[in-house]
């Protein structure tokens, strides 16, 4: 895989989980981050601290990406301080799951919000302040190539996502700028173990060819990779990381 040397990625939601793997993985590859966080600055910094053992340079920047003001300092200050911004992840999002019928006005509103407006918000921004020859990846979700009962909303907004990253991908093309959407499947993270037994783990699980929960560094292998000159010719994709669930 080529280096990113010299490149700088704004990776959204990176204080913990699989925001955190990727932002180490593109460090490894000698990527410059940006290491967004909305509240969790005490982990924030843990990754800052990471990365930084990696020879990274490293800025760290509180913004909630669903308030257009915050992403707007998000990249003015990633601007400021790199002078530029070749690479975005688009990994921050929320899950709130419940029946159709019992969500609630504020869990509907909470993942549009988070998932589908603040995409929309840092796609918005990087269509001028992105380096020319760029890269774009969003984070989307295997939920959207299956039907699980209680995932109604949350998969809503994640269909929403690929459809932008699709358009997206056309509209800003014509810069030399790939714009593609990674779907993970289960994966060990705090944001999928809460809430759920481990029977239904471990029945999700066996779901997959390789009868295991996916890794936060299996996810960021790949989104790395779409990150890299080789992956140039990809674009407009909608990719399972998934181990063959779906």
């Amino acid at each position: 895989m080529s280096s990113l040397k010299g490149k700088v990625a704004i990776v959204t939601g990176s204080s913990k989980g699989i925001g955190a793997e990727i932002a180490k993985e593109l460090a490894k590859k000698g990527a410059k981050i940006v290491v967004n966080y909305a509240s969790d600055k005490e982990g924030a910094l843990k990754v800052v601290k990471q990365l930084e053992a990696l020879d990274s340079e490293v800025l760290c920047v509180q913004a909630d990406i669903s308030v257009i003001k915050d992403v707007k300092r998000l990249f003015d200050d990633s601007l400021s301080h790199f002078g530029k911004i070749d690479i975005l992840v688009n990994n921050a999002g929320v899950m709130d799951n419940a029946k159709i019928e019992d969500v609630t006005d504020d869990m509907f509103d909470k993942q549009m919000n988070v998932n589908v407006k603040g995409v929309f918000y840092t796609l918005r921004e990087a269509s001028t302040k992105l380096a020319d020859h760029g890269s774009i990846i969003n984070l989307s979700s295997t939920v959207t190539r299956t039907i699980f009962p209680t995932y109604g909303i949350y998969s809503a907004s994640k269909i929403a996502i690929e459809q932008m990253s699709k358009v997206f991908a056309k509209e800003i093309g014509a810069r030399g700028i790939n714009v593609n959407c990674v779907l993970p499947g289960p994966t060990e993270t705090e944001l999928f173990l809460k809430g759920k037994s481990e029977a239904f783990i471990e029945e999700l699980a066996s779901k997959n060819a390789f009868k295991r929960l996916g890794n936060p560094i299996d996810i960021a292998q790949v989104v790395a990779f779409l990150a890299t000159d080789e992956a140039k010719w990809i674009s407009g994709q909608n990719i399972g990381a998934n181990g063959g669930m779906a």
